[in-house]
């Protein structure tokens, strides 16, 4: 026999996840009332549908801007969906606020993803980090890994979809988008954005 799900828990779990709500009381059944272990399970089941979406064309969508109070810092982002239809929807509405906010609160963001960041940033990255002094006494096997883990580090620094979204670190920008992908059905991407701040 299946698990009595209260109607006021899928509700809640529906507004959580963006989820619609068989799937939301199936997940709560498969995981016998956890909340927690089900947007869990939304959540991973949201991101590999996104990920079958992500080669879909995105040429509608809309370009989002985001002023800083007291108007010193601003930034500009295209946001990319499949339909017009989508690009009126509040949900995908909101994701570009959220990203064009997100943008501002991140100064060391230079980059949509790590994919975009150029070879010679990267070579030069390396080099700085190659040649502190804690990897002076390091194997080369040792020196190689924590030369890996630093680059990697920086790099995600420099991506705004490794951030951790500001209005909830649990999760990344990519996460944020990929969850919104599979709410409203169609690929989403962050095209390119600008930040302005004042004097530079």
């Amino acid at each position: 026999m299946s698990l009595e799900i209260s109607p006021k828990l899928v509700k809640e779990l529906r507004e959580k996840t963006g989820a619609g709500m068989m799937n939301c009381k199936k997940a709560l059944q498969e995981t016998e009332g956890d909340f927690e272990k089900a947007v869990e399970a939304l959540r991973q089941k949201g991101l590999a549908s996104a990920d079958k979406k992500a080669g879909r064309q995105a040429s509608e969508g809309l370009v989002e801007s985001y002023i800083h109070t007291g108007g010193k810092l601003g930034v500009l982002v295209e946001v990319n969906c499949e339909t017009d239809f989508v690009a009126r929807r509040p949900e995908f509405q909101q994701l570009a606020k959220d990203i064009a906010m997100q943008i501002a609160a991140s100064p060391t963001v230079n980059y949509i993803s790590i994919n975009d960041i150029p070879i010679e940033v990267i070579e030069k990255e390396k080099n700085i980090e190659a040649g502190k002094d804690d990897l002076n006494n390091k194997s080369e096997k040792t020196k190689a890994l924590m030369l890996e883990g630093r680059i990697n580090k920086i790099l995600q620094t420099l991506s705004l979809l490794d951030q951790p979204f500001i209005k909830d670190n649990s999760q990344t920008v990519e996460e944020l988008i990929k969850q919104t992908i599979s709410q409203l059905g169609e690929n989403i991407r962050v095209a390119r954005f600008i930040r302005f701040q004042l004097g530079e």
